[in-house]
């Protein structure tokens, strides 16, 4: 086995790791929270998680630039006195903007419960943008361990309080957030001593480190507002959805996202190595590389969506106040596909490719299709069950654009297993919405075994020729 081989799956295994325990955190928390506390408490406490997925964007493009620019480096070839430059300038900014935020939400608002969210994404914004720049240069430079152990380390505490606090009878949401607000400082301190070449040093001149922040920040706010325009599609929604029905509401739809996405985070684990991993291999790999990952991921995701049934039936029994919620699933449980395509394949090419502005049309484009979508099925038709749907609606048409788009730049041709998947989703959604349960899911399945049928002979050859993933010549 050659060293690029094992470096491959040592980094996996590490990446594995630590999203693996991520999963069994979330899975326990997502079955433990919900049992013990008030919808209305659980509805905040998703309305913080919700808050600060955005706040961790106000880096300007800056980290994000840096990533594309250094992927694939050495991290001791990377020009250290500049990175401290830009770490502190984060540090600054963050606090200035966060600052303001929460004073300026905290003089107008009315309700004291979203005040004190606000107040915590804030604070957390001012944790989280700094640091992005110090694990963004761990994953680009393939010094995986560390990451992942930053992962583990924030996720572990977490999970660790939020049990305390239940087993000591605390039910308010404000100690969940504070629980995850401690586990972060933690992990930000030990990026701090993994990464304190980039931290702690010699400043670069002020003529050197506004170049740098302007260079990163130009390249970087492309895929900046890409990746931020992602996620506004569902974000859209969700926001619609707390305004126009209520907190209750929202934390129940909250629950069936959560469930629908614990898949995201393993995907999230190979897509951290494959970036760095394109970025040395040539591109005439591409093509073969992409055709096999396709498989790799699509097969058995589609097979995932059968446990769906199952789950229905032991979440309905455990939490039977979110069985509403759940139902919804149906409805939501296919958008892991699409979002898994983006993720792990879709955007990482295109990064690597450095076609971020083409990410950013389509995001955009997808965005306000979501707005006027959106605006027209909640506040003229005030339909709930559409403003679901819209959901996987959209992803999925992100999806195939993005996927088309790159499918040309490759010269590969991926209409066929496109419309196979379309067709899938569709036979999932109309099932297991208007079928029984056990009948849905045995039709469903049987649609599965037709689907191994037509792509059989891509799964022969993909086993027979997954080595070709590994070669970069």
């Amino acid at each position: 086995m050659n060293n690029k081989i094992k470096k491959f799956i040592k980094n996996f295994t590490y990446t594995f790791s630590a999203n693996a325990l991520s999963i069994i955190i979330s899975t326990v928390l997502i079955l433990i929270v919900p049992k013990y506390i008030s919808v209305t408490n659980y509805g905040y406490w998703q309305l913080y998680i919700f808050y600060s997925s955005y706040i961790s964007y106000m880096s300007l493009g800056l980290t994000d630039g840096a990533y594309l620019r250094f992927g694939g480096y050495e991290y001791k070839k990377l020009p250290k006195p500049a990175f401290v430059s830009q770490y502190w300038f984060l540090v600054f900014f963050d606090i200035v903007v966060n600052f303001s935020i929460a004073l300026f939400y905290g003089l107008q608002s009315d309700d004291p419960s979203k005040t004190i969210v606000v107040i915590f994404t804030c604070l957390t914004g001012i944790l989280v943008v700094p640091r992005s720049l110090l694990t963004f240069m761990l994953q680009a430079t393939n010094r995986i361990k560390e990451f992942s152990i930053i992962t583990i380390l924030e996720r572990i505490i977490y999970f660790f309080l939020v049990i305390v606090f239940l087993i000591c009878g605390v039910r308010k949401f404000e100690f969940l957030i504070f629980a995850d607000v401690i586990g972060k400082i933690c992990s930000v301190i030990y990026s701090f001593f993994v990464c304190k070449e980039l931290v702690l040093g010699k400043f670069e001149s002020l003529k050197v480190s506004l170049k740098e922040i302007l260079v990163n920040i130009s390249v970087g706010s492309k895929l900046l507002f890409a990746n931020f325009a992602s996620m506004l599609i569902i974000g859209i929604v969700r926001f619609c959805i707390e305004r126009n029905w209520s907190i209750n509401t929202f934390g129940k739809i909250s629950l069936a996202l959560s469930i629908s996405n614990m898949l995201m985070l393993f995907i999230n684990a190979v897509a951290v190595i494959l970036f760095p991993a394109l970025r040395r291999t040539s591109e005439k790999n591409f093509p073969a590389i992409y055709r096999i990952m396709r498989s790799i991921i699509m097969v058995p995701l589609l097979g995932l969506l059968t446990f769906y049934f199952p789950a229905k039936i032991l979440l309905s029994a455990w939490i039977p106040q979110y069985t509403e919620s759940l139902v919804y699933m149906a409805l939501l449980f296919p958008m892991c596909i699409y979002e898994s395509k983006v993720l792990l394949l879709v955007n990482t090419y295109l990064k690597t490719l450095r076609k971020e502005k083409l990410m950013l049309v389509i995001n955009l484009i997808t965005v306000g299709i979501s707005l006027v979508t959106t605006s027209i099925i909640v506040f003229i038709f005030n339909n709930f069950n559409l403003t679901i749907l819209s959901i996987t609606f959209l992803l999925a048409l992100r999806c195939v654009v993005a996927e088309l788009a790159l499918a040309r730049i490759l010269k590969i041709q991926v209409k066929k297993d496109i419309i196979l998947e379309i067709s899938m989703t569709v036979v999932f959604i109309v099932v297991s919405w208007n079928l029984n349960n056990s009948i849905a899911m045995i039709v469903y399945f049987i649609s599965y075994l037709l689907y191994l049928f037509i792509k059989k002979n891509e799964i022969l050859s993909l086993i027979k020729n997954s080595r070709v993933l590994l070669k970069s010549k």
